[in-house]
């Protein structure tokens, strides 16, 4: 008696905390609005690619010239490296079968690649005109992590500013007072953040160590400031 009890009281329990959230009253006077930052600014991250492909018979010897004409670029490229101003890294390396018309291997190919990537312009472009192993396979521009930072708060500001005073706006044009907020969420995003690549062919590179011309762009950057607010 006492167990049928005990169920007797949590199904009563259950049914009132039931009833209790249908019976809520839906929420009144809040409105949902969002508003806009945007910064735009010049790109300070360039980065060059640089590539080389070789091919033969032997995979081992075709290997072999890859490292080499690698290891040759990256000697060149480390003498002026410098953190932030010229960082360099190993991109894709690759090696692969080439097959005949009867569907046997009948030699091989493959292709290294060196990323130059900074903010120091001329060091990055004088360096990839020293490298006489690589040529040029492409160019993009964007946006340091630092240069990113600063200009993300400041369209943040922008629209946190216009978020409020649209809030402000909105309130008194629905007859209230003013308003407090409820939820609000913050997002940012960078249209020309990815780097716009310019293809060249493998005789683009002249045979020499003069500087590569480059000219960048500008990034927009834009924050987004979306929640809803209560009219009071």
């Amino acid at each position: 008696m006492k167990f049928q009890a005990m169920l007797a009281a949590c199904a009563m329990l259950a049914g009132a905390a039931g009833l209790s959230a249908q019976t809520l009253p839906p929420p009144q006077n809040v409105l949902q609005l969002q508003a806009s930052g945007t910064v735009e600014v010049q790109q300070d991250l360039l980065t060059m690619n640089l590539t080389t492909a070789r091919d033969g018979a032997d995979p081992a010897q075709v290997q072999a010239q890859l490292k080499s004409a690698l290891e040759s670029a990256l000697a060149e490229a480390r003498k002026t490296a410098q953190a932030g101003q010229l960082d360099v890294r190993t991109g894709n390396f690759a090696l692969y079968p080439r097959h005949g018309r009867d569907g046997k291997i009948n030699g091989w190919t493959g292709s290294a690649e060196l990323v130059l990537e900074g903010r120091d312009f001329p060091r990055i472009t004088q360096a990839a005109g020293r490298i006489q192993t690589l040529t040029l396979g492409g160019i993009g521009f964007g946006l340091s992590r630092e240069q990113r930072a600063k200009v993300e708060t400041d369209a943040q500001t922008i629209a946190i500013e216009r978020f409020k005073a649209k809030a402000g706006e909105l309130a008194k044009g629905f007859g209230f007072a003013g308003y407090t907020l409820r939820e609000v969420a913050v997002n940012a995003s960078e249209p020309g953040f990815m780097p716009r690549p310019r293809m060249m062919t493998m005789e683009a590179k002249a045979a020499s160590d003069s500087a590569v011309p480059v000219e960048p762009g500008k990034s927009t950057v834009v924050v987004t400031v979306s929640g809803s607010v209560q009219l009071r």
